[in-house]
């Protein structure tokens, strides 16, 4: 069974970078784009895990991340946040809110597939 992602972002050549290098790696892949909803979608679609990006419309990749790690069902769901800032004070703000995993734009399609797969390892 392929291991399901969603991934939530509103760039859409992110969206069409990333979707390629895991579906070809063997990914389910779903994307959604903004983030006024993001926290019912990530519940509706169930996936393994999520890629959350920082700056979306409507609300922070850091206010989802923080519900999504206080909601029971998706406390424990591995999540990788993405930017494009890259200071040491983004990084501190993912990790305290629960991020599993933090990575900056851009990154290598090799920097993916390994966070990725090392997060559902867990």
């Amino acid at each position: 069974m392929a291991r399901h992602v969603l991934i939530i972002e509103d760039e859409p050549n992110i969206i069409e970078a990333i979707s390629f290098i895991l579906t070809r790696d063997g990914w389910q892949v779903d994307t959604h784009s903004n983030g006024h909803d993001a926290v019912d979608v990530v519940r509706a679609r169930a996936p393994d895990l999520v890629i959350l990006d920082v700056m979306l419309p409507g609300r922070s990749g850091y206010d989802i991340l923080t519900d999504l790690r206080a909601g029971a069902d998706t406390r424990d769901l591995p999540i990788l946040m993405l930017t494009a800032r890259g200071q040491a004070r983004d990084r501190e703000l993912a990790e305290k809110a629960g991020a599993s995993r933090f990575m900056t734009k851009p990154f290598s399609n090799a920097d993916v597939i390994e966070a990725l797969n090392a997060l559902v390892a867990k």
